[in-house]
């Protein structure tokens, strides 16, 4: 197994995804052995040497022109670049404060806000190539030290194609929307969690994106009979994909 160099960088986010992979303490020893971290502000001191990155995990959604230079710097330096966290893969919740920037700023800022410069929160792929999406809000440490492991051996992660149901139903769970009447979306968003918020009796929010070939027409008219207005489903259903339903 070759030993990759590997950047972890942050945009506009919480360092919730980050947290992941630093929490992950009893990994960390083999997680340094398939990597040698080059660059990780959040973790690392040690300077940038500008080489060749054989893999760039990347969390957050772009919203300042800052951002999106650094961006594509690390996408002409890295031969892998990975997309970790609802942010970066259709701009999060971050994306959902409205349009108007500049009351925006002037709001968290006050005085200052005219000295920065911002536009819409926007996903990764909008800018540049993503190889690889490590869905979730923050994502799964397991997807996340298994991506770095396959990586490190020459080959790419095995991630979920199919819907948070279907790990809820391999957990033996009672189905929060056709038998309980709740507002949960894990018929239309990706699995990888292994169904974790349902198995605890908390609705999916479809924090890991939306799953391939998702019928939204039918989640709709499902949470429409739940007792959900139009206006909380299409928000629902909006908040990490991004789309009108």
């Amino acid at each position: 197994m070759s030993r990759l160099r590997l950047g972890y960088q942050r945009f506009t986010s919480c360092c919730g995804c980050q947290l992941t992979l630093l929490n992950c303490e009893a990994d960390l020893a083999a997680f340094d052995a398939a990597a040698e971290v080059v660059v990780f502000p959040m973790a690392s001191s040690r300077p940038d040497d500008g080489g060749r990155l054989d893999v760039v995990l990347v969390e957050g959604s772009v919203s300042r022109p800052e951002e999106l230079s650094a961006l594509l710097q690390l996408r002409r330096r890295s031969e892998v670049l990975a997309a970790v966290g609802a942010c970066a893969l259709t701009g999060g919740v971050n994306s959902l404060a409205g349009t108007d920037r500049a009351a925006l700023c002037e709001g968290v800022y006050g005085e200052t806000a005219a000295e920065k410069t911002t536009f819409p929160p926007q996903s990764l792929s909008r800018f540049v190539r993503v190889d690889i999406e490590l869905a979730g809000c923050p994502p799964e440490r397991g997807e996340l030290l298994r991506t770095v492991g396959a990586l490190a051996r020459g080959g790419l992660p095995a991630l979920a194609e199919y819907p948070v149901c279907m790990e809820c139903r391999c957990r033996e769970n009672l189905c929060l929307l056709l038998e309980k009447g709740q507002p949960c979306l894990g018929a239309v968003t990706r699995a990888g969690c292994a169904a974790l918020c349902p198995s605890f009796g908390v609705p999916c929010e479809g924090c890991r994106g939306e799953v391939a070939e998702a019928n939204r027409a039918e989640q709709y008219r499902l949470l429409l009979e739940v007792g959900l207005p139009e206006g909380e489903v299409a928000a629902r259903m909006k908040r990490f994909t991004g789309e009108e339903p």
